[in-house]
């Protein structure tokens, strides 16, 4: 953090005025059933992406990144157009978001950085976060933190073109430290569940494959499409009245006609239904061995949900294969699965501290070998959860976001 501040001092002359500290965040049980209106989990963890800024009343955003090389500078007036790939997009997205029901007149002047890789822990809600506060506190504006949501997922899905759910935002936004968050995307309630106090010491490990991939260019999009196309399919083997293929939610869908129909369901689409119908009660017995503090039964779901992730909705890479197959092996992880898209990124695993050296041992063993492309860059981390995202005046350390 300290390197943050005397970079700020170093651009701008100037002490930061306040600090945002936003999580990057895992998704234990509920893979891919965000987009369909599904039950999910998620944590924070205590690796941020953190950014120190300053309100500036010209009107101008300046962003510097400590990780990605060129600088962010516009007038909220004036937002560029989204530039593939260009790690800009997130600060112009937040303004054209807060820009539909606010007036903005404010900028501010910040330099960001995040902790660990990309891939699969959402930095990409934890910027739009840490953007979308900055305005908020340039601007005077109150916001809850259902809005802060909704207005982050616009960025996602509306100016950089991905169908994805809410998972990350609440995960990000919502978490508290030793509970599991637990999100309804269908009326987008949520509640919290405390760890029961009978539950050993957990930790997360997060094995980065080293493969790194924008999901625009996965099959994400493609399988969000091919679950609209299941649940329309079963509509019509059940002779209901067909919803417009872009509103299909397979969340829409009863059990009971699932369980009816899925036979008649062709290839793929069957298998993007059963994956949708068992995660979703994987996470509901997910959450009562979390009340009981059944971490043994918690992780195996885990397992079953990567399983699930591979065979039945395909994601994955060979990479990201090896990693869960390794974490599966591994005395002291109690579960693992792909995180995020499950494309490129990080597998993630709850485990038993103890354990640590042995699991970063038997990964560096097996993985550089059957992957040298990439012995180089993949990382083994060990993080513990934390609290969601929160604004931190310099002055008081008092958490401003209510």
């Amino acid at each position: 953090m300290q390197e943050l501040f005397e970079t700020f001092k170093q651009i701008y002359s100037e002490n930061p005025a306040y600090l945002v500290r936003s999580p990057l965040r895992i998704c234990p049980l509920g893979a891919h059933v965000d987009h369909q209106d599904g039950l999910v989990t998620g944590m924070a963890l205590d690796a941020n992406v953190e950014m120190v800024f300053a309100p500036s009343d010209d009107g101008y955003i300046r962003v510097s990144s400590m990780d990605f090389p060129d600088e962010e500078y516009f007038h909220i007036d004036q937002v560029p157009m989204m530039l593939p790939h260009f790690w800009g997009n997130y600060i112009r997205g937040a303004v054209l978001s807060l820009h539909r029901d606010h007036k903005l007149q404010n900028g501010f002047r910040a330099v960001i950085s995040g902790k660990l890789p990309i891939g699969g822990l959402s930095s990409s809600a934890a910027v739009t976060t840490a953007y979308l506060m900055a305005l908020c506190k340039a601007n005077k504006l109150t916001i809850t933190k259902e809005a802060l949501i909704s207005y982050s997922h616009w960025v996602e899905t509306e100016f950089i073109g991905l169908k994805n759910g809410i998972l990350d935002q609440s995960a990000n936004i919502l978490s508290k430290d030793n509970h599991l968050l637990v999100m309804d995307c269908h009326t987008e309630e949520h509640r919290l569940v405390e760890k029961a106090t009978t539950m050993p010491e957990v930790e997360v490990v997060i094995v980065y494959s080293g493969v790194s991939k924008a999901l625009i260019g996965t099959d994400y999009n493609n399988r969000v499409d091919e679950c609209k196309v299941a649940g329309w399919i079963v509509e019509e083997l059940a002779g209901l009245e067909r919803t417009a293929l872009q509103d299909v939610k397979l969340r829409d869908i009863s059990e009971e006609h699932y369980r009816k129909y899925r036979d008649h369901v062709p290839g793929k689409f069957r298998k993007r239904l059963n994956h949708f119908f068992t995660e979703q009660d994987r996470v509901r017995q997910g959450i009562e061995a979390w009340e009981q503090g059944d971490i043994e039964q918690f992780g195996k779901l885990m397992f079953e949900s990567g399983e699930s992730s591979i065979h039945q909705y395909e994601s994955g890479c060979p990479e990201l294969i090896t990693i869960y197959e390794v974490l599966k092996e591994t005395v002291g992880v109690y579960g693992a699965r792909f995180s995020g898209a499950g494309y490129r990124g990080c597998c993630i695993g709850l485990i038993d501290p103890a354990y640590k050296e042995q699991i970063k041992a038997n990964m560096d063993a097996i993985y550089p070998a059957q992957h040298p492309a990439y012995k180089d860059v993949y990382k083994v981390h060990f993080c513990k959860t934390n609290n969601g995202a929160h604004l931190v005046d310099q002055e008081d350390k008092g958490t401003i976001l209510k």
